[in-house]
């Protein structure tokens, strides 16, 4: 990092735009932001909310104010944009470039801010990306041109003229920059760890950084999301304690231990921290989806020890947990697809799953059009298809899901919802051949031996 840094305010992977086109903003940050900027001889630096879980933390301020040069997209009016556009517009008179889509029609409040457009195809990739990436250099190497009477392009300090800038010691910048590179350095060395498949090496990395309470919140969320690779729910539980009290007490953070603690085998701590968050901060789909996984575990515990009236009311709760997950965001359909299938091993199966079924699905297939679906997302296809009885559609989710597999624990969690529906539908006198063979398949890829349980 010699060059001057400058600080890219924009979404992430494939998002839809108003008129429902959907825009792959990682590569129009490959082919024109990052190009553009190197050739006006800075150095880019994006915004990182999205890996460090929507986290407002002390960095991405930093980077605001810090960064003598920053570039934000406007295109889908995306709010976490216009928030750090905001105050990096309080704080920065100058050497803010926006741009956005061709076509777009930008909100009131920024229509009338000097930006400059960039044209994408049918796909929403770049179109003319050369001619653009100039437009965009041109723009920064005139703000470099101007360095000592820079023009003023944020609207606060235009319209309120006895604003004076924020004057930030040489010393801070400096080591501002520093940060940057190191947190880089430590999420490098973590995706290591993760790929060793090692506590220890996890461990190691967090040795050999500063203390907890002097890191970013991307490089504490990328130690904890580590330990969550690894199944190392103890360690991950105990990381989470102790961290710095205004991580600790995210929602993603509480949610992420309630869901290490139910793994890790103490269900009833992990049902007092999501209800105590539900009661706080409100309930959300993934909040409600943690809770209901909770539940299902001990339906199965219920269920195992022959308490077959605990069992039967553990599952009702379970399945009105996830409806309820679903019903707060139904693109989401983590929620939605548990409850499907808790619904097909009710006795006798609960009515509603037929139409639930089709809703999710809708919901899983609209997702996956708006980016680049992932293995949770043919998992769950998979699943609702075995539900549905639809051979052709599962086999074909079956060949996706094992070509987008990621870890050994993912294809566990397939496989313990596909052998609950097998073993409730063997309970029934009914069999499917071809679902016990995804099953088989699905052992294979993970390992296992392929004899179904």
């Amino acid at each position: 990092m010699n060059n001057s840094l400058c600080f890219v305010l924009m979404p992430f992977g494939k998002k839809p735009d108003g008129a429902g086109r959907i825009i792959n903003f990682d590569e129009v940050y490959k082919q024109i932001i990052a190009p553009a900027i190197a050739d006006a001889g800075l150095e880019p630096i994006r915004a990182d909310e999205e890996q460090a879980g929507g986290i407002i933390h002390k960095a991405m301020f930093e980077r605001l104010i810090l960064c003598a040069y920053a570039v934000a997209d406007l295109t889908t009016a995306n709010a976490n944009v216009f928030y750090e556009l905001g105050v990096r517009h309080a704080v920065r008179p100058w050497r803010t470039v926006a741009m956005f889509t061709e076509g777009m029609r930008l909100p009131f409040d920024v229509n009338y801010l000097r930006s400059i457009p960039y044209a994408l195809d049918d796909a929403g990739i770049p179109r003319d990306a050369d001619a653009n990436r100039k437009k965009l250099a041109d723009s920064l190497k005139a703000a470099r041109n101007e360095a000592n009477h820079p023009s003023i392009d944020s609207p606060v300090f235009q319209l309120l003229d006895y604003l004076s800038p924020v004057k930030v010691a040489n010393d801070k910048t400096d080591l501002f920059r520093q940060q940057a590179k190191y947190s880089a350095d430590a999420r490098r060395a973590f995706a290591a760890a993760r790929k060793q498949k090692s506590t220890t090496a996890v461990n190691d990395v967090l040795k050999g950084l500063k203390p907890l309470g002097e890191l970013e919140a991307g490089v504490l969320v990328d130690a904890m999301i580590s330990y969550r690779a690894l199944e190392a729910w103890p360690e991950m539980v105990a990381f989470i304690d102790q961290l710095p009290t205004e991580i600790r007490e995210t929602v993603m953070v509480q949610e992420q231990r309630g869901l290490a603690l139910n793994r890790a085998g103490r269900g009833d701590e992990a049902e007092e921290t999501l209800v105590s968050l539900i009661s706080k901060r409100g309930a959300s789909s993934e909040t409600l989806g943690i809770l209901g996984r909770v539940y299902k575990d001990r339906w199965e515990v219920a269920r195992d020890a022959g308490n077959e009236d605990e069992a039967r009311a553990l599952l009702d709760k379970a399945i009105e947990t996830y409806l309820k997950g679903f019903d707060a965001d139904i693109r989401d359909a983590y929620p939605g697809v548990n409850a499907v299938t808790l619904m097909e091993l009710h006795d006798p199966p609960d009515v509603r799953r037929g139409e639930l079924l089709h809703v999710v699905r809708y919901a899983v297939t609209r997702k996956m059009a708006a980016r680049t679906p992932d293995y949770w997302d043919f998992a769950t296809l998979l699943e609702l298809e075995v539900v549905a009885r639809d051979q052709a559609a599962a086999t074909d989710a079956l060949g996706k899901a094992l070509a987008a597999v990621g870890e050994a624990w993912w294809l566990r969690s397939t496989l313990r919802n596909l052998g609950l529906i097998r073993k409730a539908r063997a309970r029934r006198g009914e069999t499917l051949p071809w679902a016990d063979d995804a099953e088989r398949k699905l052992r294979k890829k993970a390992g296992l031996d392929e004899t179904l349980g």
